[in-house]
């Protein structure tokens, strides 16, 4: 046994010195493909066009509120069940399940905030190919085709979209192993026997039942087994697979539809891509090093959401499934596809969903816009956290600072150099021995002193929590989970291990809700020690992590209660987060909004913070691929995003290290993070110019800050996303639905990174004919509906403001975002070619849920028309005051006027000071000194 211990820890240090080297790409063998992921294979293997599914329209069943019906697969005889909603908002449910499965298969829950309500579904017509039901509005309809199967959403005359089509719907009933059904054939016989002597009354429905069973029991035993089903094989691991064959698959049909986006996370382009001819889309959460750009692979999270767009509308498809799943896409012409009338050719993309288990439950939103769409999904699934201000700061972290004066010097480094922060990280090694929930006693001995001298300067830290623990009979949390049995089980019952960072660990079952009770009260300050109010959470690994599991996660045939891990693998990430975060919340009597930090995530993760985009590279195509991959995320309800600053593999140059730092500050989550093994790279390391061209980025995302709150409020409040494409805001112009190197931060705030080397100039669309932009530092207005050529310099972050728009910032940058609570506002109004623009400012005290739950903060509208700009209360009900007040007024596009008046709500009137640069066209209005929370208006004479 000594010897086997002492082998497998040479493995463990050898694994660990490859993955610590940071030299070598993915490993594509760790990882499958379709074809060596034999359901995958099995389903791509359908052949289209010839669908064994008809739909029994005798059984159709028609309530209030849902339709039922059977489905009967005429190759096997097996019975499925299909349910219809009209949803609420402009959306269609539809499930499908065996109707007499052999044992339940796994419906996701804890995903939707509440049982999604419903509409009156209405009877249209029905005959014997099929029935025509009402989704409400005049033109629209729902058709049912009887054989084969066919569902049809119409709209007058134009098909919106169809499902099986293709005729690619495949359900995998469960069946008994054929090994086994000999042996039980004739137990099962003599208890049928029994079974009908007993209910000899019900003769003709016992002849009717056993005629139907002994059909399906005989096609049960035509039908081949076909290889992996039962056991499968991926290099040295072996999944048992005891329920056998359960995979589903559905095709969807989009006509006149060419873009299509979502289904993150991949490190790919925005508009995804046909899958004609290579694998299909991965939907699987996995920890996959140092990953690979422009390929369908899975990631660390899985969101199974995908939008279509075109210039007549915006829809979404939600395929609520939480086992592995994988995505084809084509695309082609297709005839007389989206009309009763003449034939006609137009683009159609066809989308088909493949899962490993589970039901088919999938959400249809209908749009029209795309903002209906982001809010049919928030109903669903809910909108992104609000999080406290001062998470949107600057956060600085790298594996690992090695000790509490480290972590001194670091944090006195960004005083040293005037570089605004608000977190320092702390990752595996701060842990007494990766022991989570503990301190190294040799380097953090202290760790309330250190966490006090950050509360003294108003600023934060964040200490990493993984959902691995060290199997260590001398650990407290290991004991306790283990002695509360809340550990996933392998196969054979005994609590699963693998190993992780700590070496051999346990995983706690967090789909068990006593085990996420458990977890959250761990976050309490007199359970968590040395803990104190501003240390918050990161939660790695979530994936999770296996080293020495299949393809670097858990084994599918682990145990979670009565589910198979392979039912709920990519809801394990989301449930970490979840109860981390109701942690720091309870730890606060419910009081203050926590923050928290997760790899993997799935649908429904963003109720509960932050997430990045993985373990990247120092490499500017990894850069430039930061950004689709956040607007995929934003798509999806996931608004939290960010990459790592600098990249995490390898050493940026200093000109890729400021380009990054610029790219960063007009991302939602801004940090800079690093691996262990590369030098150090604080932002002054570089030089006394690249500090500058830092300092400046940091700085310009603190003044920002207040139009950033703004938009994490609203998203919160409207599932609208904070990072954007182009196309979200111009639906109808073509050429923005492909651009993936710049986006909106809002409407208000279009961004262009400069992702390539050696950038001399970049090219800026500006969408938006008929209207202005501004060049948000220069004030050089510029046309809509143009790609504008922008020479650049290293000091460069190509970002306009929509003529129209009014931001408000703070320009008195301090050493954190608490510092700056009571600073003086600036507004900056870029006006239409109109004359006109508006905007709104958000402010309560950063940090709790009092502005939910006592209603206190401070919601104003500011409205610049008719000479005249004013500030009116948005929430009336609403009850805050706020020390900031409004200390400048720059307004973009304006004339000199002869005099500008002050008139506040008291009635009070006097005249300001003003400047007008005629070269600019910018007027600045001096000192207004009103309450950012008052009532007041400024009259222009021009």
């Amino acid at each position: 046994m000594a010897a086997f211990i002492q082998r497998m820890s040479c493995l463990l240090a050898v694994w660990l010195a490859v993955v610590l080297s940071g030299i070598q790409a993915v490993d594509r063998s760790n990882f499958k493909t379709c074809i060596q992921s034999s359901f995958c294979k099995r389903m791509r293997d359908v052949v289209p066009g010839h669908s064994p599914y008809r739909a029994l329209l005798e059984t159709l069943e028609l309530s209030n509120t849902r339709l039922t019906l059977q489905l009967i697969n005429d190759n096997n005889k097996v019975r499925l069940l299909l349910e219809l909603y009209r949803l609420q908002g402009n959306m269609t449910r539809l499930k499908i399940n065996e109707l007499k499965p052999l044992r339940p298969r796994f419906e996701v829950p804890d995903v939707l905030i509440a049982d999604p309500p419903t509409e009156p579904l209405s009877l249209v017509s029905q005959d014997e190919g099929g029935v025509v039901l009402s989704l409400g509005a005049d033109a629209r309809h729902l058709v049912v085709s009887a054989r084969p199967f066919r569902l049809d959403i119409v709209e007058g005359p134009h098909v919106l979209l169809s499902v099986n089509s293709r005729g690619l719907l495949a359900f995998e009933h469960q069946r008994p192993r054929k090994d086994t059904l000999s042996k039980i054939s004739s137990t099962v016989g003599s208890m049928w026997d029994t079974i009908k002597n007993i209910f000899s009354s019900s003769e003709n429905d016992s002849e009717e039942v056993e005629a139907e069973e002994d059909a399906e029991d005989q096609n049960y035993e035509k039908e081949e087994d076909q290889a992996d089903m039962w056991e499968e094989t991926f290099k040295s691991h072996t999944d048992s697979k005891p329920n056998g064959p359960t995979a589903i698959s559905m095709d969807f049909s989009l006509p006149g539809v060419e873009h299509v986006y979502g289904i993150p996370e991949h490190a790919e382009n925005l508009r995804l891509k046909t899958t004609d001819g290579h694998d299909p889309y991965r939907l699987y959460n996995l920890d996959v090093f140092q990953y690979e750009l422009y390929n369908p692979m899975a990631l660390y999270g899985s969101v199974p959401v995908l939008l279509s767009h075109s210039t007549q509308r915006t829809m979404g498809i939600f395929w609520l499934n939480a086992a592995e799943t994988w995505v084809d896409i084509s695309s082609k012409a297709a005839e007389n596809t989206d009309s009763v009338q003449a034939p006609s050719k137009v683009a159609q993309t066809d989308v088909r969903w493949i899962s490993e288990s589970g039901i088919i439950d999938v959400f249809i939103m209908l749009g029209p816009k795309p903002t209906d769409v982001f809010a049919q999904y928030a109903s669903l699934t809910g909108t992104q956290s609000f999080p406290p201000l001062f998470a949107l700061g600057y956060h600085q972290c790298r594996w690992n600072y090695k000790d509490q004066e480290d972590v001194r010097s670091v944090d006195q480094g960004f005083d040293d150099h005037d570089i605004p922060y608000d977190f320092i990280w702390l990752d595996i090694e701060h842990a007494d021995g990766k022991r989570y929930f503990t301190w190294d006693p040799a380097h953090f001995s202290q760790p309330r002193e250190m966490l006090q001298g950050l509360v003294d300067k108003r600023r934060k830290m964040v200490a990493i929590v993984d959902p691995h623990i060290k199997v260590d009979s001398g650990y407290r949390v290991h004991k306790e989970i283990r002695s509360k049995n809340l550990y996933v089980k392998n196969k054979d019952g005994g609590d699963y291990e693998g190993w992780c960072w700590p070496g051999t660990s346990g995983y706690p079952d967090f789909t068990n809700p006593e085990m996420r009770s458990w977890w959250a009260s761990m976050f309490a300050y007199d359970q968590y020690e040395g803990s104190m109010e501003n240390l918050y959470i990161w939660n790695d690994m979530n994936e999770p992590s296996v080293f020495n599991g299949p393809e670097v996660t858990m084994h599918k045939d682990a145990l979670h209660g009565s589910w198979e891990h392979r039912d709920i693998h990519n809801l394990y990430g989301l449930y970490v987060q979840m109860a981390t975060a109701d942690g720091l919340i309870q730890r606060s009597g419910g009081v203050e909004r926590p923050f928290v930090l997760a790899r993997a995530f799935f649908a429904g993760s963003q109720r509960y913070g932050a997430v990045w985009t993985g373990d990247n590279a120092a490499e500017w195509s990894h850069l430039k691929i930061s950004i689709p991959m956040c607007l995929s995320l934003g798509l999806v309800g996931i608004s939290f995003c960010g990459a790592d600053v600098g990249g995490f593999f390898k050493s940026p140059s200093s000109e890729l290290l400021v380009r990054w730092y610029q790219t960063g500050a007009y991302q939602p989550f801004f940090r800079a993070h690093a691996h262990l093994d590369t030098p150090r790279r604080e932002p002054w390391l570089f030089g006394p110019e690249n500090t500058a061209l830092i300092r400046e980025a940091v700085r310009q995302r603190y003044a920002l800050l207040p139009y950033w709150y703004l938009l994490f409020y609203k998203a919160h409040g409207t599932g609208q996303p904070v990072m954007r494409p182009l196309w979200v805001e111009y639906p109808e112009d073509v050429t923005t639905f492909t651009i993936d190197d710049e986006y909106l931060l809002g409407r208000d705030l279009l961004v262009h990174p400069v992702t390539d080397e050696g950038s001399k100039e970049v090219t800026v669309y500006l969408p938006g004919t008929g209207g202005v932009w501004y060049d948000a530092f220069t004030f050089q207005r510029h046309e809509g509906g143009q790609n504008l050529y922008v020479p650049v310099t290293m000091s460069s972050i190509p970002v306009f403001q929509r003529g129209g728009s009014i931001i408000p910032r703070k320009n008195r940058i301090r050493r954190s975002s608490s510092c700056m609570e009571k600073d003086p506002y600036t507004l900056y109004v870029a006006l239409s070619p109109q004359g006109t623009a508006e905007g709104e400012l958000y402010i309560d005290d950063g940090h709790t849920f009092n502005y939910e739950q006592k209603k206190q903060f401070v919601h104003r509208r500011f409205i610049f028309a008719d000479s005249t700009l004013s500030s009116s209360n948005i929430s009336p009900d609403s009850q805050f005051s706020t020390a900031s007040w409004v200390e400048r007024v720059l307004i973009l596009g304006a004339h000199k006027p002869s005099s500008v008046t002050l008139k506040t709500s008291g009635g009070s009137v006097a005249s300001l000071e003003f400047d007008f640069d005629e070269a600019t066209s910018v007027l600045t209005v001096h000192k207004p000194g009103v309450n950012a929370g008052a009532d007041w208006t400024l009259l222009f004479q021009w």
